[in-house]
């Protein structure tokens, strides 16, 4: 299975679920890898062969800074809903990270994977 990556795509939203982090967005820190077959793209290089990781990439930015979720959780399988949503991808591994979620710790993350049976 090939992959494409989404590397540490940075975005601010409300997310917790005490009122303090209601008030102010948050950083959080969303990665995708997005499982597919490429070899058609190869051989034809041409976009529509292949996935469309921009289109993706504006589709989950619309929808986080948007968002009010109380849990990574959710946003974690809200940004797979967006991934699965493209035909091509058969499976996506979605990790969202909250920095500064605990004291002491870099960061806390949730990491999921979903495929399109599954969707």
């Amino acid at each position: 299975m090939d992959r494409i990556f989404i590397r540490d795509l940075m975005l601010r939203c409300i997310i917790g679920i005490y009122p303090d982090e209601r008030q102010e967005k948050q950083d959080i820190i969303i990665n995708a890898v997005l499982e597919c077959d490429l070899s058609k793209a190869h051989e034809t290089d041409r976009i529509e062969d292949t996935i469309n990781y921009k289109s993706i990439k504006k589709d989950v930015v619309r929808m986080v800074e948007e968002s009010e979720y109380q849990l990574i959780e959710t946003l974690a399988e809200r940004v797979a809903e967006i991934c699965l949503r493209d035909p091509k991808v058969d499976r996506t591994t979605v990790t969202v990270d909250k920095p500064g979620a605990l004291r002491f710790a870099r960061s806390v993350a949730v990491e999921i994977t979903r495929t399109r049976d599954s969707a």
